[in-house]
């Protein structure tokens, strides 16, 4: 269960969250609703998601379920520092088409007093760690895995299986390439 801390003393200290899971598992709705509470107490904010994914919006992160947050769209992560203005919360969606500095920037933020929220794939479509996805999970204080629901059988799937012939790692899409599947049914049609 996720515990969110408060600063003690008017000190904010920084951490890291990572909210992961399977394609339709919700990470981007976790992360847009921890926003809006935050926006809501009038906290600022900087919301950044990578140029690659363009799939619902140019610049806003947008849900699977249409719910949307303003962000910036950045090239990579080295950007993040260049755009920052001292927000207390940066959070970057889609974290896994990142490159590995993504991690080192989220330590820096973190050891500014940033509260940093990330949400991402941890796994790709082979059911391989994502990207920088397995070293943000090793360095953040909290982690929030979320399930979809198996179109195959019910269960809580975790595996984001691919519908289209493309072997690339990175094929940015929705409900027409990608569908969720547990365990179970992924072996079955993956193996």
């Amino acid at each position: 269960m996720f515990l969110e801390q408060f600063p003690e003393n008017g000190v904010q200290r920084g951490w890291i969250e990572v909210v992961c899971g399977s394609m339709f598992s919700g990470k981007t709705e976790e992360l847009i609703r921890r926003l809006k509470r935050a926006e809501f107490a009038s906290q600022k904010i900087l919301l950044v998601k990578p140029k690659i994914d363009d799939r619902y919006h140019k610049k806003n992160v947008v849900s699977h379920q249409g719910t949307s947050f303003e962000a910036v769209t950045v090239q990579n992560a080295a950007e993040i520092l260049d755009i920052w203005k001292k927000e207390k919360i940066v959070a970057i969606d889609e974290a896994q088409f990142f490159d590995d500095g993504l991690v080192d920037i989220c330590n820096q933020l973190a050891k500014k007093g940033v509260r940093v929220i990330i949400a991402g794939l941890d796994m790709d479509f082979k059911g391989v760690p994502f990207g920088p996805m397995p070293q943000l999970l090793c360095i953040a204080e909290y982690v929030t895995k979320v399930h979809a629901i198996c179109v195959s059988c019910g269960n809580l799937a975790q595996f984001s299986h691919r519908t289209v012939e493309d072997k690339e790692q990175v094929l940015v899409g929705a409900v027409e390439q990608y569908k969720p599947l547990c365990r179970t049914c992924y072996n079955k049609i993956a193996h």
